[in-house]
């Protein structure tokens, strides 16, 4: 079997919606999974969210095109959890969930608590921001 065959099975028997890089570091050498990964976004059975890191895709029924399966905030939690990675809502949220303020926020912003990410987390032309919170007070 090939392994563009395998990475095709294995990927329609994941209930997840992210798919790393690293799932696949078993089956070849990081040149043959690359080429198999950027066949499968060219074939719109993938896309691609951030830097090894892809996100299953389904058929729009509107334009006929393959959109991610997902929403960012769905696509950003899942892949920060596989990442191993603990992230909160942002302050905006937080405020408007308790009731604070009647605004609701725009944008995808996740608190990192006192990490520093840089890694860009895009999904169609929406971008992830990140907000954290170290333990200044604020005046």
């Amino acid at each position: 079997m090939k392994l563009e065959d395998r990475i095709r099975r294995s990927i329609s028997q994941r209930s997840s919606l992210v798919i790393l890089r690293a799932d696949f570091a078993k089956m070849g050498s990081s040149a043959q999974i690359g080429r198999v990964l950027a066949r499968l976004v060219e074939d719109g059975k993938l896309v691609k969210v951030s830097k090894g890191a892809f996100a299953k895709t389904r058929i729009n029924k509107f334009t006929g095109e393959p959109t991610p399966a997902g929403t960012l905030e769905v696509i950003t939690a899942e892949l920060f959890s596989k990442l191993g990675v603990e992230i909160a809502p942002s302050r905006l949220v937080q405020e408007y969930n308790s009731g604070k303020t009647t605004q609701v926020p725009s944008g995808a912003t996740v608190n990192t608590g006192r990490r520093r990410i840089t890694r860009k987390v895009t999904v169609g032309n929406r971008t992830l921001a990140y907000e954290n919170h170290s333990r200044r007070t604020q005046v």
